[in-house]
């Protein structure tokens, strides 16, 4: 009898360790509490809404699903990913991969409006599906709609390579202080 591998002990060389990923989430979040977000900020590599800071921010999901981030502002962000790898059995692009899109779009916008004394959580998403997508790339355009002292709010329209609406999300992040702060 052949023995299957587990889904986690293939993905132990790509899984970092809850203390490394704490590790670089606080290295990250130190050098971000030395700067202002209030505005977009330049960076160096060739993207202009870009804080350098962000290139080391990402998850396994993010890198799994091929997510680049373009843009970067509290009011603002901009990513896309590939359909390709991310459709469903079928060869449709899939609506779970829509709604990671939107969410990582406004928990990223939703952290950097948040530091250095807040940190944000997902706690409503909502995704309405327009049309489906084959082939090329989605690109994802979140718009703040309410960034407060508690909440942040964003609109995320997502498009395909003819610029045409394939999802209109909406999710909401609680801003809540660090755990042990």
């Amino acid at each position: 009898m052949k023995r299957r591998r587990s889904y986690s002990a293939s993905l132990s060389g790509f899984i970092e360790s809850d203390e490394e990923a704490g590790t670089r989430r606080a290295d990250v979040r130190t050098r971000l509490t030395q700067r202002h977000y209030s505005e977009a900020v330049t960076s160096t590599d060739g993207r202009p809404d870009l804080p350098a800071e962000y290139a080391e921010l990402h998850s396994a999901l993010d890198d799994k699903m091929g997510f680049e981030l373009l843009a970067l502002t509290p009011q603002r962000v901009v990513g896309r990913v590939p359909v390709a790898g991310n459709t469903q059995p079928y060869g449709l692009w899939h609506g779970g991969a829509s709604c990671v899109l939107a969410e990582t779009l406004a928990s990223l916008g939703s952290f950097i409006y948040a530091q250095p004394e807040r940190i944000s959580v997902g706690v409503d998403i909502n995704a309405t599906h327009h049309r489906s997508v084959t082939a090329g790339w989605v690109t994802g355009t979140a718009t703040a709609l309410h960034l407060g002292r508690s909440v942040a709010c964003y609109e995320i329209v997502i498009t395909n390579d003819a610029d045409e609406r394939v999802c209109t999300a909406r999710v909401t992040c609680q801003l809540v202080p660090p755990r042990g702060a």
